[in-house]
């Protein structure tokens, strides 16, 4: 067969497994051998070398993945952060519950918002955005939930003290347990140099 039409299976083939793929298992599922495989991968790979191509084929673990090149990275993010915003406001509103209180039970969220939350917190569970973050040591020991580092990713957040204004929902809340809606603190090496500096100083303006 033209070797077009190989290089076309092989990109069909890369295209729908997502993950890398080693030459043994290329050669397998084209149907050729080792040689010809590394022949359309080289070809393969010269062809998405074109400036107007906004993929590329690179080797990565063992293996060859399709891949967006890096010059496109900011358009691709953003669609990432697009598509994982379509929650609905019930799913953001619980969100913004378990941001602002976490570790947080299931009880707690539906205290708060005065409704059912098993669905929304499947769904959150099933984005990454939240996970389970042990069992709180009361009656029934119910399982805690806190937001993840995807969360803080999808969001554009450096940590959770950069959250915007607590929202509405949730000041009420605070106003009656202020010391359940406390954000933790960044650990030493995740503060801000110029906030390390300003406390440096602090100290030094206090000692005699």
């Amino acid at each position: 067969m033209p070797q077009e039409f190989e290089m076309a299976k092989l990109e069909a083939v890369l295209f729908a497994a997502g993950d890398p793929l080693s030459v043994a298992q290329l050669s397998e599922l084209l149907g050729l051998n080792k040689p010809q495989v590394w022949e359309l991968v080289t070809a393969l790979q010269e062809t998405y070398k074109a400036a107007d191509r906004g993929i590329m084929l690179r080797e990565v673990g063992g293996g060859f993945q399709l891949c967006t090149k890096p010059a496109f990275d900011r358009a691709v993010r953003q669609l990432a952060v697009t598509q994982e915003l379509k929650l609905s406001n019930a799913a953001m509103e619980t969100l913004a519950i378990i941001a602002f209180r976490q570790p947080v039970t299931r009880a707690e969220m539906e205290s708060i918002r005065g409704v059912k939350v098993d669905g929304v917190v499947n769904t959150l569970l099933d984005w990454q955005l939240i996970t389970e973050a042990g069992r709180k040591q009361t009656v029934g020991h119910p399982i805690l939930y806190k937001t993840t580092d995807r969360f803080l990713t999808v969001f554009g957040l450096r940590s959770l003290k950069d959250l915007p204004e607590m929202p509405e929902l949730l000041k009420e809340e605070a106003a009656r347990h202020p010391q359940q809606l406390s954000l933790p603190d960044f650990p030493e090496k995740d503060k801000p140099a110029a906030q390390n500096q300003n406390e440096q100083n602090e100290k030094t303006e206090e000692e005699p």
